[in-house]
């Protein structure tokens, strides 16, 4: 959908009447939205109703934004609630496979291409599947940081403001998370003298080697 106008202008507009603005703004922001959605909950299914939720709380709350951060930043705290509310209150699924077409563009799952190197690609997949599934294990407060900082690159300062917390209790989570992360995925750690490919284990600080691809500059 194009529409030059800003996603604070596009805010303003659906706030004032304008049926079609909160589509566009939605649209522009879809895919990230969806990612964290989908990466919180662990299922598509789980997912699907938590950015549901949170698309609604947002479209009835539009009002209530005063431009204290970025739109977008608080698109993300509102969806990212929604998933946290969904599952304090009831106990979600188990991971499943998540689609292929989602886009790791973070440093905790993505991995190196290998298209003509079918073993390596193979335990790329095999990697990528089991950090997926000991990221499930994790309670939601220090899964949502994880997947924010280390997943979908954002700062820390932005990601407190997502939750809703201090900038210190983001970086805590996030340690715990880590640690909890590496003693469940300690064999899967390069063994001495083999040069890594790919990205860090998640046991350390993960700094992303570029800032995410996200909707344009408002």
């Amino acid at each position: 959908m194009s529409d030059d106008r800003s996603d604070q202008q596009l805010l303003r507009a659906h706030v004032d009447g304008d049926a079609e603005a909160f589509g566009v703004l939605f649209a522009r922001h879809r895919d990230r939205l969806w990612a964290v959605a989908l990466r919180t909950m662990g299922n598509p299914e789980d997912a699907a109703d938590g950015l549901q939720d949170g698309m609604v709380a947002a479209f009835r709350r539009a009002g209530s934004f005063r431009g204290e951060a970025a739109v977008t930043t608080w698109l993300h705290r509102v969806v990212v609630n929604a998933c946290l509310d969904r599952m304090r209150a009831a106990k979600i699924r188990r991971l499943e496979a998540l689609p292929d077409d989602v886009e790791d563009r973070g440093t905790l799952v993505a991995t190196a291409v290998h298209d003509d190197q079918p073993d390596e690609a193979a335990e790329d997949s095999e990697r990528r599947r089991r950090v997926l599934a000991a990221l499930a294990t994790l309670p939601p407060d220090q899964r949502a940081a994880l997947v924010l900082v280390d997943m979908e690159g954002y700062p820390v300062a932005e990601v407190a403001q997502m939750l809703g917390c201090a900038e210190g209790t983001v970086k805590s989570r996030c340690a715990r998370g880590r640690t909890r992360l590496a003693t469940l995925l300690a064999d899967l750690h390069h063994p001495a003298g083999d040069p890594p490919h790919g990205n860090p284990p998640p046991d350390g600080p993960v700094r992303p080697t570029a800032r995410p691809r996200g909707p344009p500059a408002s």
